[in-house]
């Protein structure tokens, strides 16, 4: 790998160590802190895996819980940049996946965020032109992710090792790793640019409608197929200053979720709805229909595997040993589920 790239990454890291410092203010306050006490400013991808999220949004259910509070929204496509937002305070929750949760929460030293929700597991696939048919057969090829060291980039890059393949952080060695946005990853695949990608829903199933095909469904490498791809994350200061805010998201977030299970066709309606909206594009109805099978939605954060996903990160050396002491708070959210009448979730001990 040269100089340049891993120059470039680490001043990347750096700078969002320092701005989270500024964003839980630990330095003086700057016009984000803290966050507004009549308003929620909530980040999230237009994925299938942030459906919570967008039926959320597009049902008014987070409106619904803030009442006179205002919720605003801005759209990601992929985790390190939305964590980006959420340090310099341009957005106080976010939905996002448990690689840049947990880069986030280290660099900052504990201090920028907890996770205090699940929201969806599975949904992502390795897609492949047709002539692969095998791992062996990625030696030499082009494979996209959404972004450089973002969920779907740690597991990819974890799978190949395990393959005995190399991959470096500028797309050198054994097979080449191409981080895009997922858009650009669709019309990439079309032209041969790439070879395939490791993206969520319905990223993967568009590439499987222009002809690709899946050699990795990532909940077959997972015990039980569960795994968090998608938790809530809040800025600590927010949390400590507008617990009541963070209440009512969450009181939306499990609506969201019992809307999805007690009537899926009106919540798949609704994503294709507000993709149309979010992309520009509206989705095909039935590749939304298919690639919803692939996904669970739960309120559960399935901490477990975020450790394991953050074990993985540090086996391709994008991550250090972390300390995720104090990761997770889920205290509002079980008084949430206990209103709604539903199970509550063990605090869990990492």
């Amino acid at each position: 790998m040269s100089a340049s790239p891993r120059r470039r990454w680490r001043t990347i890291l750096t700078a969002a160590a320092a701005a989270a410092v500024v964003a839980t203010g630990l330095t003086a306050c700057g016009s984000g802190s803290g966050g507004s006490a009549d308003a929620v400013r909530l980040g999230y991808f237009p994925n299938l895996t942030h459906a919570s999220a967008i039926i959320g949004v597009q049902e008014g259910l987070f409106q619904k819980e803030l009442g006179a509070a205002k919720l605003t929204t801005q759209s990601f496509n992929a985790g390190p940049a939305e964590i980006e937002a959420l340090f310099s305070g341009a957005i106080d929750i976010g939905y996002i996946g448990p690689s840049p949760t947990v880069n986030a929460y280290v660099k900052s030293k504990g201090q920028a965020l907890k996770v205090i929700s699940g929201s969806a597991s599975g949904g992502v696939e390795l897609v492949v032109k047709p002539s692969i048919t095998k791992a062996a057969d990625l030696r030499g090829k082009k494979i996209a992710t959404p972004q450089l060291g973002n969920t779907q980039d740690v597991a990819l890059r974890y799978w190949l090792k395990q393959q005995g393949f190399t991959t470096t952080k500028d797309g050198g060695g054994d097979v080449h790793i191409t981080p895009q946005d997922n858009a650009v990853t669709v019309d990439a695949f079309g032209t041969g640019a790439i070879d395939g990608a490791w993206v969520p829903e319905p990223t993967a199933s568009t590439l499987v409608k222009a002809g690709g095909k899946v050699l990795v469904d990532e909940r077959d490498l997972w015990p039980g197929r569960k795994f968090v791809i998608t938790n809530i994350i809040v800025r600590t200061d927010f949390l400590q200053k507008h617990p009541d805010l963070v209440k009512a998201v969450l009181a939306g977030q499990v609506a969201a979720n019992q809307l999805i299970a007690s009537n899926p066709a009106k919540a798949q309606a609704d994503v294709v709805t507000a993709l149309g909206k979010l992309t520009g594009k509206k989705p095909n109805a039935a590749l939304i229909a298919e690639a919803w099978k692939t996904i669970d939605f739960t309120n559960d954060p399935l901490a477990s595997t975020l450790v394991t996903g953050a074990n993985h990160a540090v086996d391709v050396g994008l991550l250090e040993k972390p300390n995720l002491k104090g990761l997770y708070d889920l205290t509002i959210l079980n008084q949430v589920l206990t209103a709604a009448h539903q199970t509550t979730i063990p605090e869990p001990s990492t």
